[in-house]
């Protein structure tokens, strides 16, 4: 007996015990899924579906998530563009192993459908699997794997608290009041300070390099050289 069935938008003959590459589907192997977009039927008594038989199936058991042969695609551009590019892509298949072949009774089975991870939605898929199409293609290790991060997140929160004392400490440091330099406001002396620049001195001793490293990264456009804050640390620095 044999079964023409569709996934992946495709058709395909198969008949039990058969090996097959289909589009990718949203299960892990070992997993057996049901494929119910039946369209003939073939043995003794040949059914054809109007389009799809009513309450057939074929199932199906998932041996590996695979990828096929790599396809290259050339594109090459003549005349103005005068340009090549050269791309190369490996379509994600399952491969799975034919088992019955339901002539009735598809809906009482409750095996999990075959759904294609591209042909529907994620919601879609999660509807009907309880997972995302992601989480079903992988194998079942990669969530063993994933189990001891959880625990390493749960210590993070632990490490910033001990932490805390040594950023209190830091807000402790003495400085110079930089607003006594003219055009220098209360926005601009918290970003100074957050590049660790507390005191006249250190304003005082700037280069041009230094200026226009600090004009770029605080966005001060020209404002260091226009209002002659060097100048006027200098002076401040003196007393």
């Amino acid at each position: 007996m044999f079964a023409v069935i569709k996934t992946g938008g495709k058709q395909y003959k198969v008949a039990s015990g058969d090996m097959l590459r289909v589009e990718r589907i949203a299960a892990n192997a070992g997993e057996t899924v049901q494929f119910n977009e039946v369209l003939m039927l073939g043995g003794d008594k040949v059914q054809v579906g109007a389009p799809l038989i009513e309450d057939a199936a074929v199932q199906a058991e998932v041996v590996d998530q695979i990828k096929g042969d790599k396809v290259i695609n050339f594109v090459k551009r003549r005349r103005k563009h005068s340009s090549k590019r050269t791309k190369g892509h490996r379509q994600k298949l399952t491969l799975i192993k034919i088992g019955d072949i339901l002539e009735t009774g598809a809906g009482k089975s409750k095996v999990m459908a075959a759904v294609g991870t591209g042909s529907v939605s994620a919601a879609a898929v999660a509807a009907i699997t309880g997972k995302s199409a992601d989480e079903a293609a992988k194998p079942a290790k990669a969530k063993k794997a994933a189990a001891p991060k959880a625990d390493a997140k749960a210590e993070k929160p632990k490490a910033e608290k001990k932490a805390a004392p040594k950023k209190a400490a830091a807000k402790k440091s003495d400085g110079d009041d930089l607003s006594e330099i003219s055009g220098v406001g209360p926005v601009i002396v918290g970003k100074l300070h957050a590049e660790g620049i507390t005191t006249f001195a250190q304003i005082a001793a700037w280069t041009d390099a230094d200026v226009e490293a600090i004009e770029e990264k605080l966005s001060f456009k020209g404002r260091v050289g226009r209002e002659d804050w060097i100048a006027q640390a200098k002076d401040l620095a003196k007393g």
